[in-house]
């Protein structure tokens, strides 16, 4: 995988954002994309122009309702991680770890030691699969200058066939600590139905070593891309938890000053629902934000170790990365970290004395958060004296940032007004997929009309 094949292949932005709109081309289009795949979910994207100035940009989110948290009610709380996990079929780990702690919070439990640490390698196999999906087969198409990975896979198959075995290996880690790869189900409240061998993990080493050696070469490459001049001014926010990068919990930070304990989330994030889409839009005091991994990246830096940051700086990522097209990178650098700790947490693993904790319900409530690939998932929770749950809020990552997705739609596009129409639609959907966006498992996100208004 070497910066001069990326070179070879690259469809570069810096060209398509100087190319001149061509003569004939009429001053009011309508641009539409009828399927787009590489993004999870469906939607549309509507701009409305008018005198060369973006006056309205609307993400339109027409997935319908899935109505979890209505019928999470009246259910024990030891089925709520095995039911939160069917939310994401890409992330299912995300929401068992933040619904696991807000009960746990609930019944005044902490699980440590080696339940802790085997929680947040189980998260590690997800951030594993879920960044190379996105790295390989949803994003870098955009750089290379493909219109999928299948087109991507034909002219370079070497470069999916090692991305494959980097998301294989994410999907080993999963299947063995969850039960399997999709939907785990040895996740439970206090702890595990089943905790692992200390053979079974030293058998994954090799295979996570080979991962960590690919994960390398993915930041070599992806740092060799070619990246538009597009840094907006985030309010970064993240999970900060002291001597490690955040991944299973800690408290909640900004660039801004923030710095609160998972508990007190909603007395700062609200969120509100818009017309036009059947996604809640969330905000920090009124004001958009944003959460994945260029806040994680740029709020936790040092927490990275020492090769992680000598990868990501060789890579050309500063301590502070605010340009979204290269959150891709980030990804990578994320990747790599994912693995390094990964054979950290198995070298020293000993057998816990048990899978679990007791758990006794009580009528309580409590909050928890965790660090999903694509960003802060908060779950809060109420039960009755006898564990059911009187009232589920759960906060995931792509509501969050949607207001922010349209800030940026909206800067960009006010920025490359002059592009053709089939340049704009594919650098607003790109400009979608810097995000990772999990709408819902479907497949399909995107239709796009610009209207220019006289």
């Amino acid at each position: 995988m070497s910066k001069r094949s990326v070179g070879q292949k690259i469809n570069s932005l810096g060209t398509a954002q100087n190319e001149p709109q061509k003569p004939g081309i009429p001053n009011s289009k309508t641009i539409q994309v009828g399927n787009l795949a590489r993004v999870e979910g469906e939607g549309a994207l509507y701009v409305r122009v008018r005198d060369n100035q973006v006056e309205e940009v609307r993400l339109n989110i027409f997935e319908p309702p899935r109505f979890f948290e209505a019928f999470l009610r009246g259910r024990s709380f030891a089925e709520v991680p095995d039911i939160t996990a069917r939310i994401c079929g890409i992330c299912p780990v995300a929401y068992q770890m933040s619904s696991c702690q807000a009960l746990e919070a609930a019944l005044g439990l902490e699980v440590g030691g080696q339940l802790k640490a085997l929680r947040r390698l189980l998260y590690c196999g997800e951030w594993i699969e879920s960044h190379a999906l996105h790295i390989y087969f949803l994003h870098l198409p955009d750089f290379l200058g493909y219109p999928d990975s299948v087109r991507l896979a034909q002219d370079q198959p070497e470069l999916v066939k090692q991305a494959l075995k980097l998301k294989k290996t994410g999907n080993e880690l999963m299947t063995l600590l969850g039960g399997r790869e999709i939907h785990p189900i040895n996740v439970k409240v206090g702890g595990f139905y089943r905790v692992p061998r200390k053979a079974e993990l030293q058998a994954m080493q090799d295979r996570l070593e080979q991962a960590r050696e690919i994960a390398y070469q993915t930041v070599r490459f992806v740092g060799g891309l070619d990246f538009p001049d597009f840094e907006p001014d985030y309010t970064f926010v993240s999970l900060r938890e002291e001597g490690a990068y955040p991944i299973l919990q800690g408290r909640m930070v900004s660039n801004r000053g923030l710095d609160i304990p998972v508990a007190a989330f909603e007395q700062h994030f609200h969120e509100e629902q818009v017309a036009h889409s059947n996604a809640l839009h969330a905000t920090l005091e009124g004001q958009p934000y944003l959460v994945g991994p260029l806040a994680r990246y740029s709020l936790n830096f040092d927490q990275l170790p020492a090769s992680v940051q000598a990868a990501a700086h060789a890579a050309g990522l500063r301590p502070i990365c605010r340009n979204p097209f290269q959150s891709i990178v980030v990804r990578a650098v994320e990747t790599l970290y994912a693995c390094e700790e990964a054979l950290r947490i198995i070298t020293a693993y000993e057998e816990p004395d048990a899978p679990s904790m007791p758990v006794v319900p009580k009528a309580s409530s409590g909050a928890g958060c965790s660090e999903a690939p694509r960003g802060i998932l908060y779950h809060h929770y109420q039960m009755d004296e006898q564990g059911l749950i009187a009232g589920a809020r759960i906060v995931p990552p792509t509501s969050q940032n949607l207001r922010m997705i349209e800030d940026d739609l909206r800067q960009f596009v006010a920025a490359h007004l002059e592009l053709p129409k089939p340049e704009l639609t594919l650098r607003c959907e790109q400009t979608i997929r810097n995000y990772d966006p999990c709408i819902s498992c479907a497949t399909h996100f995107l239709r796009l009309t610009v209207e220019h208004v006289h």
